[in-house]
């Protein structure tokens, strides 16, 4: 999905599309199975100003949105 498909959905379930929601919608679209501390390290080196809640917040909204999965993965050390 493209960073204007996702503000498009964003749009039609009436929220606000602010330069942060932008930027993190750019970031998801262009890192595939990216976690979300590397999304939020990527959004936080282009832009300094965004915090780590509202990246997070943002992709809780998108999940909950149906937009995105997040998994969650586990590392096993032998």
């Amino acid at each position: 999905m493209s960073d204007e498909q996702i503000i498009e959905a964003l749009r039609q379930r009436g929220m606000r599309i602010t330069k942060q929601r932008r930027l993190v919608a750019r970031i998801i679209a262009d890192n595939d199975r990216a976690s979300c501390k590397d999304i939020c390290c990527m959004v936080r080196s282009r832009d300094g100003s965004v915090g780590i809640a509202t990246v997070y917040r943002m992709i809780k909204d998108l999940e909950d949105l149906g937009i995105i999965e997040r998994i969650d993965m586990i590392k096993l050390n032998y």
